[in-house]
């Protein structure tokens, strides 16, 4: 299968693809936005956008015959970006959509964020937050710490293997809300949605080399 220079956007129908699509074509990006297997399994980079819940999306992708498509990107070593619900997708479960299992391309659930430690604190999780490093990545580069990105999400992502976690976000608790490992990354946060960092993170992405 000859691989193209196409970055694939899935379309499973949750989320709105046309902000991601048009901010990654705005970053230099080449862009697919659909769901025809064979076309995205020879893209060269692959994103998982979404917003929803966790079990409908899983049952769209399965109906689409996308699974695999997403699994193979990763055991092969191509880049791949989860966005907002692509990030819990990447797990093995979710509180939110219990028997449901995820991509399972990291080890982990996804939980409700807490609001024992602050009762007032409102669900979702809705507005700007900045993200702080934890460590290196390149999706990152020329990012400063601290910056600020849009969120809408009332579960994170708990991972097993917490030396994947780059950036994190307070909000009652530490909330991890930037992954990577590997050549899988994903973000909990709107990239496209988040001015000029969010564009530097798209950016970092399309011009990684596998």
């Amino acid at each position: 299968m000859t691989q193209t220079h196409e970055i694939g956007v899935i379309d499973y129908g949750m989320g709105n693809l046309r902000s991601v699509g048009k901010a990654l074509e705005h970053v230099g990006g080449t862009v697919y936005v659909g769901s025809n297997p064979k076309r995205l399994a020879r893209a060269a980079k692959l994103v998982v956008p979404g917003v929803g819940s966790f079990g409908d999306a899983i049952r769209e992708l399965k109906k689409r015959g996308l699974i695999n498509v997403i699994r193979k990107f990763a055991s092969d070593g191509k880049p791949v970006l989860g966005i907002c619900l692509g990030l819990q997708l990447f797990f093995e479960q979710s509180e939110e959509s219990p028997g449901i299992r995820g991509l399972a391309l990291w080890k982990g659930r996804v939980r409700r964020i807490p609001t024992s430690k602050a009762p007032n604190q409102k669900i979702p999780h809705m507005g700007w937050n900045d993200v702080r490093w934890t460590k290196k990545s390149p999706l990152v580069s020329n990012i400063r710490s601290g910056s600020y990105f849009y969120f809408v999400h009332s579960y994170y992502a708990v991972p097993r293997d917490k030396t994947s976690v780059v950036g994190t976000t307070r909000y009652g608790t530490s909330l991890p809300t930037l992954l990577a490992s590997g050549s899988v990354y994903a973000v909990q946060f709107h990239p496209e949605k988040s001015q000029n960092p969010g564009l530097q993170i798209l950016r970092n992405f399309v011009r990684m080399k596998r």
